[in-house]
């Protein structure tokens, strides 16, 4: 070819381009096959994912909720009781860690004994026994058996 002469490419400009790395598809016959993603899918997965994790977190929180109010109600039973005994008659001295009984007499007080209701044996000398606690390390009664409706409101 002579150097005076300009090319003359025989190709579309249309079909053609500078930098066939931008193409939304293979620009030859080697290329990979590029699809567009079906947003609508990717949306739904990714949602479902989303409230699959969620709900596993709510649920997590909700049994630790449940172990709180739990753990609560527990505490105000302890609270309760606590005040009961303190009010109640007692000939000694409470040592921690040992088990002791509450019974309430007729006039509706309260007595704290270190007799069980099966050593009494059949006949019991108070109007009804209450509850079997244990003196804890904060001074606090835990309940061991409760015996009576007690409102720990």
């Amino acid at each position: 070819m002579e150097n005076n002469q300009e090319f003359i490419n025989p190709i579309d400009k249309d079909k053609i381009t500078e930098n066939p790395h931008n193409l939304p598809y293979a620009h030859n016959r080697g290329g990979v096959v590029i699809q567009p993603e079906d947003m609508g899918k990717t949306k739904g997965k990714a949602i479902s994912a989303m409230y699959q994790q969620t709900d596993r977190q709510m649920g997590q929180l909700y049994q630790q909720m449940n172990l709180l109010v739990e753990q609560a109600k527990k505490l105000q039973e302890r609270k309760v009781i606590s005040e009961k005994i303190y009010t109640a008659q007692m000939g000694f001295e409470p040592i921690i860690g040992k088990d002791y009984y509450l019974y309430q007499r007729k006039d509706l007080s309260y007595i704290l004994s270190m007799v069980s209701p099966e050593e009494w044996g059949a006949r019991l000398p108070f109007e009804k026994f209450s509850a079997k606690v244990q003196l804890l390390a904060d001074h606090t009664w835990d309940v061991l058996d409760n015996k009576e409706y007690i409102d720990y409101e």
